[in-house]
């Protein structure tokens, strides 16, 4: 029955396009391009990484003219399970043309409904599996966020200069702490971009890693920043998508760093800029392909350039003098190529700086290296596919637990 009513549903909604063709022409308005969207997210509001991904939906959605619950559609709380592959199916039940998926975990789930239903397109973020499977409806999509997670870690650089000048802390102590989720190429790529950013202005900086092994968990979240604070950690970033990081900064008055969005609300003493990947730029790239009938990159990066990295608005209050102006000028040398996140001559691995490293672009269950991401002396992220594949344990930054 459900088969049939899929088939039903996509021959209704290719007869609506071609009719609004046939009626309207090349004055066609964007509210009638026969798009009809659906995005599949982890959790809900309450987590700052899924409201990333819903605000920037609604936003491309709504520019189209799309409406909520007629011609766009949004479900939260899909585990990582067949869960999500009966939410796509669902979205495909609704008349959608396109379904987005937001967390890494549901990616074999939505590539089991594009086999089932070709005439429909799936994107999903984070993933890693497109460019091996080769389906033509079936796409992954990620940013350079390094580069923003970097700019982010400069601001909290300068912040560590700034306590270490008034006599705060020493340059010994300019120890950060980082609140990770599970030890995946995404979060290692994020938490040493940032620490790369904050070393590329503090010298003598510091930091120590805690996991939680979930990607929403304040509780979890907050015992973690907490026991950072405890460790002598004098400055807090995260890469988990709850408020406990930066409400125990506020707490415990320590500088914070956040990601997805501004906590300022929540920390106004303590919050300094957060990164965060606008969604929005995909979504409307991808719309306009299906409305198009173009085809969809199978990996797609977006870039600084793009709209797809972003820092929020510095919190003057907290943030270090002139901070603003030195991050101006980091953008302007990111995007003109003069500056490498990962430049091989700003870190050392065990001591030895890297000539080569082969990761794993390719992935497969055993997550063998496959690829040589070493070139030109930097480690290239995001250039063999979308999502993260740095997954190096550089100098300088210390696990304190690695079971996730």
């Amino acid at each position: 029955m459900k088969t049939f009513k899929r088939i039903a549903v996509m021959i209704i909604a290719a007869a609506m396009v071609f009719g609004m063709v046939a009626a309207f022409g090349s004055a066609q308005t964007k509210a009638d391009e026969g798009i009809v969207a659906g995005l599949i997210c982890l959790h809900d509001e309450n987590s700052t990484y899924d409201l990333n991904f819903i605000n920037a939906f609604k936003e491309a959605c709504e520019a189209r003219g799309l409406v909520e619950g007629e011609t766009y559609f949004i479900t939260t709380n899909i585990p990582e399970g067949q869960e999500c592959y009966e939410e796509a199916m669902n979205m495909v039940d609704r008349g959608c043309t396109c379904v987005f998926a937001d967390s890494f975990g549901h990616e074999d789930y939505m590539i089991e409904a594009a086999k089932e239903v070709p005439e429909v397109q799936f994107c999903h973020a984070t993933g890693t599996k497109a460019h091996t499977e080769n389906l033509p409806n079936y796409h992954n999509a990620f940013a350079s966020i390094y580069e923003g997670r970097f700019m982010a870690g400069v601001a909290a650089g300068l912040k560590l200069n700034e306590m270490i000048e008034s006599g705060a802390i020493t340059e010994d102590e300019a120890k950060m702490g980082y609140v990770g989720a599970y030890t995946y190429a995404e979060v290692i790529s994020g938490y040493t971009s940032f620490y790369l950013g904050a070393k590329s202005v503090c010298p003598s900086v510091t930091m120590e890693v805690t996991f939680t092994g979930s990607w929403y968990d304040e509780t979890k979240e907050k015992e973690g920043a907490q026991m950072l604070i405890n460790n002598g950690c004098v400055l807090i970033s995260q890469h988990a998508d709850s408020m406990g990081a930066p409400t125990a900064c506020e707490a415990a008055g320590v500088p914070d760093v956040s990601y997805n969005g501004s906590t300022i609300s929540a920390a106004p003493n303590t919050f300094i800029i957060s990164s965060r990947i606008n969604w929005a730029p995909y979504y409307t790239y991808v719309m306009d392909c299906v409305a198009a009938g173009e085809a969809i990159d199978a990996d797609w990066t977006g870039t600084i350039e793009t709209g797809s990295v972003e820092l929020t608005e510095v919190n003057e209050a907290v943030a270090a003098e002139g901070t603003q102006a030195v991050l101006d000028d980091v953008k302007a040398k990111l995007q003109a190529g003069e500056l490498q996140v990962f430049d091989t001559a700003t870190f050392t691995v065990e001591g030895a700086a890297l000539d080569s490293y082969l990761a794993d672009v390719d992935t497969d269950p055993e997550y063998t290296p496959d690829t040589e991401v070493i070139a030109d002396g930097a480690f290239h992220e995001s250039q063999f596919r979308s999502a993260p594949y740095f997954d190096l344990q550089i100098d300088g930054i210390s696990l304190l637990d690695t079971a996730f």
